[in-house]
């Protein structure tokens, strides 16, 4: 198993870092950009928004064609298709062009977060996947932690060439994903049985592993994309995961303009914006770990959520930067320490024949409602009374709401379990 951690999980913690580094620059452009393309909080909320809608509507397919196609070479599309399409962000020239190009966004790098979940499940017996899983992604804190400083760098970059800092800020960040999806072809294999940089040992023992623990029963077993839309632990999830997206997706948009709001220059804000994201990496791993040591998952994944809660709320009571930073650490711990025991929940709840489109699903409704929708709700309420911490107050319900789903969900299915028991 370490092998196969060394081989696989550090290229696609990069692969991710890049990722959200694409989600995230868009929050430090604004800090030029939207002068420059006349752009209203309300405006440029709708145009990060609908990054979220094409994400929703292309997340299933494109995971369900990982699954056909191998992971290798369908990773490798979307890596290069979003690289390029990031470096056509510098050729936007108004709010239409940008929602366009937003949208377009969305649509190509659809499926890269769950398609890498689904493949590392492909790899992962069940004991490892929470640490695992939490140490991939701690690539979400870790590339708003590195990208601040990195961001608001490229935005000096102003006046070279004839282009601004924004337009720098995507050509340079979009470049290395081009080439990062190339790699893809190179370093990534499909299965474990055909990994022949294992021993003909360790790849027999990895292949049965998996194959005794998929034929397990789970809660959610083969089912049709139309039964898996119905069922409750699959909508309970999604909903479970849309408060931690929403908290994430929300804050990496607006954080940076909050930070800004406190007379602090671009420099500063992209440096102070990095401490909270420093702070949920390491909490994250630790968390992960935890989970993986107790064999726990439920509470794993609902006091994270809780605090991101907790986090957000107290908001609306800090008065200086000082307390803001510390109210956004705790929600943003909270939503990124919640990762690993919920996605390792989620694949444990999924059967092999539903994981794909379940793991895509859970994401892809979650990323409608925490960052098509909330992103959008934020700016609509700053527009209309001058604060982004009464924005973010339907972000923290959502996140209470979530915390009690998976608790109930986990009692229903113990109760479930239980009963099936005393039948036997």
């Amino acid at each position: 198993m370490r092998r196969v951690i060394l081989r696989l999980v550090p290229f696609l913690m990069v692969c991710y870092f890049f990722a959200l580094l694409d989600r995230v620059n868009v929050g430090f452009a604004a800090l030029q950009m939207n002068h420059d393309l006349g752009l209203t909080p309300a405006m440029f909320g709708f145009a990060a928004s609908l990054f979220f809608v094409s994400y929703f509507l292309v997340e299933v397919p494109s995971n369900l064609a990982l699954q056909r196609i191998g992971a290798r070479r369908w990773i490798a599309r979307i890596m290069i298709t979003w690289g390029l399409v990031t470096m056509g962000m510098a050729l936007v020239v108004g709010p239409y062009s940008l929602y366009a190009m937003r949208f377009v966004l969305g649509a190509a790098e659809a499926g890269f977060f769950p398609g890498a979940i689904l493949y590392l499940t492909y790899w992962l017996p069940s004991r490892y996947r929470a640490r695992v899983l939490a140490t991939f992604t701690v690539s979400i804190p870790l590339a708003t932690f590195l990208g601040s400083p990195l961001s608001v760098t490229l935005l000096e970059f102003d006046g070279l060439l004839g282009l601004r800092g924004w337009q720098w800020l995507f050509v340079l960040e979009g470049l290395p994903t081009v080439l990062l999806g190339i790699a893809c072809l190179f370093v990534l294999t499909d299965k474990p049985k055909d990994a022949t940089w294992l021993k003909p040992a360790e790849r027999d023992w990895l292949v049965s592993r998996l194959a005794t623990e998929a034929a397990g029963k789970t809660p959610v077993g083969h089912i049709s994309l139309w039964g898996l839309a119905r069922n409750k632990y699959f909508l309970t999830m999604a909903l479970v995961c849309a408060g931690a997206s929403a908290t994430g997706s929300t804050l990496s948009v607006w954080q940076p303009q909050i930070i800004k709001s406190f007379g602090l220059t671009n420099l500063q804000t992209g440096f102070v914006n990095s401490v909270p994201y420093g702070v949920a990496t390491v909490l994250m791993i630790l968390w992960g770990r935890h989970s993986d040591r107790r064999a726990e998952r439920t509470w794993h994944t609902a006091i994270p959520l809780l605090l991101a809660g907790i986090g957000l709320a107290a908001l609306n009571l800090a008065g200086g930067l000082t307390m803001t930073i510390v109210a956004v650490s705790f929600a943003l711990v909270g939503a990124y320490a919640f990762k690993g025991p919920f996605w390792a929940l989620s694949a444990g709840w999924l059967s092999a024949g539903t994981l794909a489109a379940g793991l895509a699903g859970i994401n892809a409704i979650a990323n409608l409602i925490g960052g098509g929708l909330m992103v959008n709700i934020v700016g609509l309420v700053k527009t209309a009374t001058g604060s982004f911490a009464l924005g973010l107050l339907p972000v923290a319900l959502l996140d209470v709401a979530a915390a009690l789903s998976v608790l109930a969900i986990s009692r229903s299915h113990a109760r479930a379990v239980r009963a099936q028991a005393v039948a036997a």
